[in-house]
């Protein structure tokens, strides 16, 4: 769904405040990673499916930002909507197909655009239901910083993008329910050790 993935073109604003040489590496925490997905439901509701436990890394340059990059992995087995027979649903015939507690989307970068002094757009493959697709993300850095728990380095992202069920062999019922969908992602990533 919502991309995954993803995420994360906040290495943009890096290049203005920080003075570091080497890139840094991030390992997403998949316990405050997510992907939500909101689509029309026949005009009368919006419906929210939500995907937990998002596994990525990050790397980010913050001397040429354009060289960041991104790789995301969204598991499908942690998607949840408002109800288990729905998302038995969403994994029938027309929608995701595959074992749920197995199947997985993923989001890779290939371009990094700075577009504004913490925001990015960040060009990517997305791969879902055996469909890969290129996407843009756009990307705004919420902070680097100490993690006041651990007091290690981390990095915080929230991401957007819209993309189409039936680019993905999902369009069953389109457009009553709608073909487009709305994707927010949320990421915490920790500076790799």
């Amino acid at each position: 769904m919502k991309t995954l993935i993803a995420p994360l073109a906040a290495f943009t604003l890096l290049g203005a405040t920080a003075a570091v040489a080497e890139p840094v590496a991030y390992d997403f925490d998949p316990s405050h990673s997510q992907v939500v997905a909101e689509y029309s439901h026949m005009g009368f509701s919006t419906s929210t499916a939500i995907i937990n436990g998002v596994t990525g890394k990050l790397l980010l340059d913050a001397e040429a930002p354009a060289n960041s990059s991104v790789e995301a992995t969204i598991p499908l087995s942690g998607l949840h909507t408002v109800s288990p027979d729905l998302d038995k649903h969403i994994f029938g015939e027309g929608f995701l197909s595959g074992d749920q507690a197995s199947a997985v989307a993923t989001f890779k970068s290939t371009k990094v655009e700075v577009d504004g002094d913490k925001e990015a757009k960040v060009t990517g493959d997305f791969s879902l239901n055996g469909v890969t697709k290129e996407i843009v993300l756009d990307v705004d850095l919420n902070q680097i910083a100490a993690h006041p728990m651990t007091g290690k380095e981390a990095a915080g992202f929230d991401a957007e993008t819209t993309i189409k069920r039936s680019d993905f062999n999902m369009g069953k019922f389109a457009p009553a329910v709608s073909d487009e969908v709305e994707i927010s992602i949320t990421v915490e990533a920790v500076k790799a050790e």
